[in-house]
């Protein structure tokens, strides 16, 4: 199928034709002649880089009333970013077309402006939830005369937090509406909107077109969690001519990665929700003209990111949900050019590694992480590259030739390299200059088999040797930070790259968490946590006394709700109480709780 055997206009095709659109994707095949012929309600399931915007836009230009000012378009997505990206798209596809008029609306920007534009009459209004509420309550956006309602990134919307937003703003628009919904997954939550606000809705659903593409290679790197802000700087330097987006999963940890980066020469920015619209539109300029070769971003600021030369892709760590390296991997490899999608993880990761694996149907390259020597090495190579391919404008540097030639007068061949290499290459040498391996040792690559299949990863305590020697340690999280023995216990591992430290008495008061760990290990476990902070403050601290239980502890004789035991070889703690309920019967083979059906306080 071509797009001229869809039935869309002439003046649309040809506008298209000029884009470089030539044969439609799966799921253009799919929903243009569908939108076009019937007025039945849509569910579209597609990922991200599969053509959505096209899929719902063309067809819906294509009907638009140039005859009316009234807004009969709306168009629903969860990011700024995204937001302008489709508009911008769509009045990409209507520069032969007269009368068709699209408007952006979006919050961190002066909400006048949009009210302006509305008021003059727009045809297509494309907008996140939250700025389209305020101005439907302000009723300047007037959504009585809506003929089709469009939920694109549907899925990240209700994760984003807009249930409510867009339950209101549906209920506003007219029931003899068509309504499309574009999106990755099928969430439990979607569902019952599906029911709610859809009627009938036909589905499509196209297979996953950027998963297991073959123009992305899926690479991995092992090193301990401490490390992996020092793997991250050693892979960017691995890569001269690096243009990525590095995925992380907090606006505060973006911020953190890119300000470490920009500190240290990289040319590096971040995006995230706290950055006002101006600053968000800067930081993409830069990054879209290559004046940035590194972008840090979380998943929900990544949305309505469009670029096709990313070389890499950078997961800092491995997403919860497989869908969601999905959507970062997706991001390299497009336009027929190749792209490498890496992940920087630590070895109890396995089966999430597996997880995401089979999903994407490929089986991803272990890689060790570049040593000091190589990273000279390969910089050292580039830095020559670059100098014998570099374009010398004669005509302009001749003047200066006789003074430089007597600058350098005295120094032959061999010293004139090697000074003007050091020039440029001193920064590497003296930054990987004794450099320790950050590769995890110890784990053969049929262990990192046998760990991302889901087996192998289960604690064996047998035989563990425990110790009577104690140190103790405090973190600044308690009570009133939801700490609890299970959190504690994986925040060593996660910090520690391990299971096997031991673990002693721990006590969670209200604002800090003091725990012993065998003397053993102390050492190793600050290291891990060296130059850690939380909210200001060192994550750890040694500690010479161990706090009372609280008086309500007292009461209860010793059955202690806040002084939790987790001994030999980080088994994990109770309460008192919790263990009380998980306690079998002996005759019965079942929980108290169960028997007696008494509820938990």
């Amino acid at each position: 199928m071509t797009f001229k055997e869809t039935g869309l206009k002439p003046e649309i095709i040809s506008a298209i034709s000029e884009l470089g659109f030539e044969t439609p994707t799966p799921i253009q095949q799919e929903t243009i002649p569908f939108i076009l012929g019937s007025t039945q309600d849509l569910v579209a399931l597609a990922q991200t880089g599969t053509g959505k915007t096209a899929a719902f836009g063309l067809p819906m230009l294509n009907q638009i009333d140039t005859d009316s000012k009234a807004t009969q378009a709306l168009i629903l997505c969860p990011t700024r970013e995204l937001c302008l990206q489709i508009a911008n798209d769509l009045e990409s596809y209507l520069t032969k077309t007269k009368g068709v008029f699209v408007q952006a609306v979006y919050g961190g920007t002066p909400i006048s402006n949009q009210i302006r534009a509305l008021k003059k009459g727009v045809q297509v209004v494309v907008g996140t939830p939250g700025r389209t509420l305020d101005l439907i309550k302000r009723k300047v956006l007037k959504v009585n005369h809506i003929q089709w309602a469009i939920l694109d990134e549907a899925d990240e919307m209700l994760n984003m937090g807009f249930k409510d937003d867009l339950e209101a703003i549906l209920a506003d628009t007219p029931s003899d509406k068509q309504t499309l919904l574009f999106s990755a997954t099928m969430p439990k939550t979607m569902e019952g909107m599906v029911r709610q606000y859809m009627d009938d809705p036909h589905r499509i659903q196209v297979a996953r077109q950027n998963i297991g593409a073959k123009n992305v290679a899926h690479h991995f790197y092992i090193t301990q969690a401490r490390n992996r802000y020092a793997t991250l700087q050693r892979l960017v330097d691995a890569f001269p001519n690096i243009y990525a987006i590095i995925f992380c999963r907090t606006r505060r940890e973006t911020q953190d990665i890119a300000d470490k980066l920009m500190v240290a020469g990289y040319n590096a920015d971040t995006i995230h929700g706290d950055l006002s619209q101006a600053q968000r539109d800067s930081v993409m300029k830069s990054f879209k003209n290559r004046n940035l070769q590194m972008l840090v971003a979380t998943d929900v600021a990544a949305r309505g990111i469009d670029v096709d030369e990313l070389t890499h892709v950078i997961n800092y760590q491995l997403p919860d949900d497989p869908e969601v390296y999905i959507h970062r991997s997706g991001r390299t490899g497009r336009a027929g050019n190749k792209g490498i999608s890496i992940s920087i993880i630590h070895s109890r990761e396995g089966r999430k590694l597996g997880a995401i694996e089979k999903m994407v149907g490929k089986t991803f390259e272990k890689q060790l992480i570049p040593t000091g020597k190589e990273i000279c090495e390969t910089q050292l190579m580039h830095l020559v590259d670059k100098v014998k391919t570099i374009e010398v404008e004669h005509d302009k540097i001749e003047q200066f030739l006789p003074a430089i030639y007597e600058k350098l007068d005295g120094m032959d061949r061999e010293q004139l390299i090697k000074h003007f290499v050091s020039a440029e290459f001193n920064r590497f040498l003296k930054t990987y200059k004794g450099s320790p391996d950050l590769n995890v040792k110890g784990r053969s690559d049929d262990q990192d088999e046998v760990a991302r299949k889901g087996r192998g990863g289960r604690r064996d305590r047998e035989g563990r040797k425990t110790s009577k020697n104690y140190t103790g340690f405090e973190v600044p999280m308690g009570i009133k930070h939801r700490m609890n023995p299970k959190r504690l216990i994986a925040l060593v591992n996660e910090q520690t790259d391990s299971n096997d430290i031991t673990i002693g008495d721990i006590v969670i008061k209200q604002k800090f968490t003091y725990f012993e760990v065998g003397a053993e290990y102390a050492k190793r476990l600050e290291e891990a946590f060296e130059g850690f902070e939380y909210q200001g403050q060192a994550a750890l601290s040694k500690s010479t006394r161990k706090p009372e239980p609280t008086q309500r502890s007292k009461r209860n004789k010793g059955k202690r709700d806040d002084n939790f035991s987790s001994k030999n070889g980080g088994e994990r703690g109770f309460s008192d109480r919790s263990r009380r309920n998980n306690t079998k019967n002996k005759s019965k083979g079942k929980p108290k709780s169960a028997r007696k059906g008494r509820k938990r306080r």
